[in-house]
């Protein structure tokens, strides 16, 4: 769900009306934003706490209270002296006595988190005196020393409700979010400065939603993860046929078959033309069945369950296309060039045999309809009121969309996924849970999460960095990614 700060402080109030108490609402805030800092940070190191006067600086402090019991150095950076915090603030303060507050941020070895505290969902206006100086020391310190910031609630300096910045701002890596997102989180103008984005539920909170959006969290799409049944077999699964690659795009085609495979696909079958067939079969993995077909449209006489179309096809196959798009009684996820084809006769999504799936990056997307101005969300929202499909809108804050149903952005992924072959991945993942028996837009959801925590998991618990991490990598950790997602990470 998404609130406005209005209506997130409604839901505040009417919990405390019904028992709920602010320091126990600041315990359990506290003790998540810990957990999800443990989750990105899984080795301790030095946490720096910069604590402003209000209740957004005691769940900081809650959180750093947590994390000093699990062995990590905190650090504190107050906004104020301590006889001018909030009573909460200042009680959770005491309870960190030996910890020291220094006017600098100490040399350390080890993870370095910037957990800012400073500015909660109620402030407004540009940030001022001690606190504009410590947002810009936060973000000299990120930049000189390679530390990771963690925002509380959101990041200071930027508007809860309209996501508007309109002065000094602290750059996050990470936002942790407090009992739901707030609208100005997931602004188009909040993408780069909130990061990654995590939600820390409040139990006893209730809240009244005008927004019908949300944010994908584990808790919503953990249930579309059930446990096997022991006496499943490969067709259980789905038939999963892929059109993809090419003479000068192989690893297209090797990227999204092994992602199908590595995200439960039964049996993949990779179609290929004479032109790349015996360059596929010697390069895919085994578990991919690499069949030669003379023309695509063969591929509508197989049996499948799903369709992927797409990635490094080229253009010389855009007619078929556009007649297996149109025509094919399958779910088909529709990427890349199988995204060009159709650019040049987008009506043909108006009257579709079967459900579609369509994965745009923006500039695909631009060639589909142009974005004239419209917000992210208002682009994929007014595409997939128009066309009957699902839309999957990638980006940095990748939004989910049909017409039927209210949009949500994703939550997970880093800027390590800025490299080729991410959207040939994904489009393997989705095509294989669609055959698993999952709808399009349930299978995007899912898709989207997972690949994104994947690319989280290379980095904080495998050996890559966001430099190194490549598409490869992320199918790699496509299994550590559903545990995480069946273990309720954030």
């Amino acid at each position: 769900m998404i609130l406005t700060f209005q209506q997130m402080k409604a839901a505040e109030e009417l919990a405390f009306r019904n028992g709920a108490t602010p320091d126990g609402l600041m315990e359990i805030a506290g003790e998540g934003i810990a957990g999800s800092i443990h989750q990105f940070f899984p080795g301790a190191g030095t946490l720096v706490v910069y604590c402003g006067k209000g209740n957004n600086g005691g769940d900081a402090l809650v959180a750093a209270r947590h994390l000093a019991e699990a062995g990590w150095r905190v650090v504190l950076r107050l906004a104020a002296p301590a006889d001018e915090l909030a009573p909460l603030a200042r009680r959770n303060l005491e309870l960190l006595q030996d910890t020291a507050i220094q006017q600098g941020v100490p040399q350390t070895s080890g993870s370095l988190v910037l957990l800012d505290g400073l500015l909660g969902i109620g402030a407004t206006g540009a940030p001022r005196g001690v606190v504009s100086e410590l947002i810009d020391e936060i973000n000299l310190v990120r930049k000189e020393r390679g530390a990771s910031t963690v925002a509380v609630d959101l990041p200071s300096g930027l508007d809860a409700t309209s996501g508007e910045i309109p002065g000094a701002y602290v750059q996050a890596d990470f936002t942790v979010t407090l009992g739901a997102v707030k609208t100005g989180l997931v602004a188009d103008t909040a993408t780069p400065v909130v990061g990654r984005l995590a939600v820390v539920p409040l139990p006893g909170v209730s809240y009244s939603v005008s927004d019908p959006a949300s944010v994908i969290i584990s808790e919503m799409i953990r249930h579309l993860l059930p446990l096997r049944n022991f006496d499943s077999f490969k067709g259980t699964y789905g038939r999963i046929g892929i059109l993809a690659g090419s003479p000068c795009f192989l690893g297209a085609a090797r990227l999204s078959s092994a992602a199908a495979v590595h995200a439960g696909g039964g049996l993949v079958t990779l179609y290929a033309t004479p032109d790349s067939y015996e360059l596929l079969a010697g390069s895919c993995v085994p578990e991919v069945m690499v069949q030669r077909v003379d023309s695509y449209l063969e591929v509508m006489k197989e049996r499948n369950d799903v369709l992927a179309l797409g990635p490094g096809l080229g253009r010389e196959h855009d007619q078929e296309l556009r007649r297996i798009i149109a025509e094919s009684p399958l779910p088909c996820v529709v990427d890349a060039d199988a995204l060009n084809a159709v650019s040049t006769d987008v009506s043909i999504l108006l009257h579709c045999a079967g459900l579609r799936l369509l994965t745009p990056h923006p500039g695909e997307m631009e060639r589909l309809e142009a974005r004239a101005g419209r917000s992210r969300r208002e682009w994929a929202s007014e595409f997939a009121e128009y066309y009957p499909v699902t839309l999957l809108l990638k980006g940095a804050r990748t939004i989910i969309a049909q017409h039927d149903a209210p949009p949500v952005f994703n939550s997970t992924g880093n800027p390590g996924m800025g490299s080729g072959g991410m959207g040939d991945v994904l489009t393997g993942v989705c095509a294989a849970l669609i055959g698993s028996g999952h709808s399009p837009r349930d299978a995007a959801m899912l898709g989207a999460w997972v690949c994104g925590r994947a690319a989280e998991i290379a980095i904080f618990h495998g050996k890559e960095s966001q430099e190194s991490l490549s598409a490869t990598s992320v199918i790699a950790y496509l299994g550590a990614a559903f545990n995480s997602l069946r273990n309720g990470d954030y």
